[in-house]
């Protein structure tokens, strides 16, 4: 049970809102949401009697809250689903997802997942849910996603106090992301720092185009750097300094306009055989999360992981390396 008093300087807003400021200054962080599911439970009171979230609370007043458990994730554990865990403490891991595997359970991939592969593994809590996700339910402990089809490197925390400290430096892109990725075509270098967001007239794609004062739009910063050129194609490395939802992808297509190999999403079939043999090979599009870097939350030390292109890439790279003269 904790006790606040409100101060003087917090009185007259709304109780959600206070309270939320005063269990930060306990040295109790809580997401709104939370909170809010704490006032709907009853467990918010004074002198013993609930409280709702948009009465004002005035000064001396002493607000007694009962945390209420977490909720238990619906995720159904699945001991097949393939990953190799990489690295583990006992605040959060991290793990190469194979092309082909979805992060966490949603619409039209409720099993088979990453998060059904963590749950059945011992040392994952099924109630490391974050509150101030209305999914939380479905993705215990999950604070970043790769897409189904790409490969490579991916953090999960494994206690809420390293879930919200990892957040925390995701939303202050204090975390180092690279990729490789295959193009179609000769990709120069670049900075691209464009708008980012749905686009208007495909329910499944993202584009770079829209204005930036159109509702929902958020900026996207990719930095690619040429590695190897290729037949017909190069090699590439992306740093990220946003992560929003197929940025590579779109910046890659859009921007560059040298489409991932293989993005049947972003990009088209290409022209030259060989090429679209080698795609037609990889089946996926050619995209891999290779390193990850971070100071960890609750320990401090730095940590940085590399991986090294995926065996389908490798090949797909191998195919289209061009004979030395």
């Amino acid at each position: 049970m904790l006790h606040l008093e409100v101060p003087a300087e917090l009185a007259g807003e709304r109780a959600d809102k206070t309270l939320v400021q005063l269990l930060a200054i306990a040295g109790e962080p809580t997401p709104r949401a939370e909170l809010q599911r704490w006032i709907a439970a009853g467990r918010v009171t004074i002198d013993g009697q609930p409280i709702s979230k948009k009465m004002s609370l005035t000064a001396g007043t002493v607000v007694d809250i009962d945390p209420a458990p977490p909720p238990l994730s619906d995720a159904v554990p699945d001991p097949s689903v393939p990953f190799v865990v990489i690295y583990e403490d006992d605040q959060l891991l991290v793990v190469d997802k194979p092309a082909g595997v979805v992060v966490h359970p949603a619409r039209g991939h409720r099993t088979g997942t990453l998060v059904n592969g963590l749950l059945a593994r011992g040392g994952f809590a099924s109630d490391n849910v974050d509150p101030a996700d209305a999914a939380g339910h479905l993705r215990p402990g999950i604070v970043h996603r790769i897409d189904k089809d790409t490969s490579g490197l991916l953090v999960v925390a494994k206690t809420p106090r390293c879930r919200e400290g990892l957040k925390a430096l995701f939303q202050s892109h204090d975390i180092e992301r690279a990729y490789l990725a295959i193009t179609i075509g000769t990709t120069s270098a670049a900075r691209y720092d464009t708008t980012h967001g749905r686009h208007p007239r495909s329910r499944l794609r993202f584009t770079s185009t829209l204005p930036r004062d159109r509702k929902g739009t958020r900026r996207a910063i990719t930095s690619v750097e040429p590695v190897q050129q290729l037949d017909n194609s190069t090699l590439v490395r992306c740093q990220l300094q946003t992560g929003r939802t197929h940025q590579i992808r779109v910046h890659l297509a859009e921007q560059a306009k040298t489409p991932i190999l293989a993005d049947a999403l972003y990009g088209q079939p290409p022209s030259d055989p060989a090429l679209r043999s080698v795609a037609e090979q990889l089946g996926r599009q050619a995209l891999h999360a290779a390193v990850l870097g971070f100071v960890h939350p609750i320990s401090g030390e730095p940590l940085r992981w590399e991986l090294p292109l995926p065996e389908d890439m490798l090949a797909a790279k191998t195919q289209l390396t061009k004979p030395s003269t």
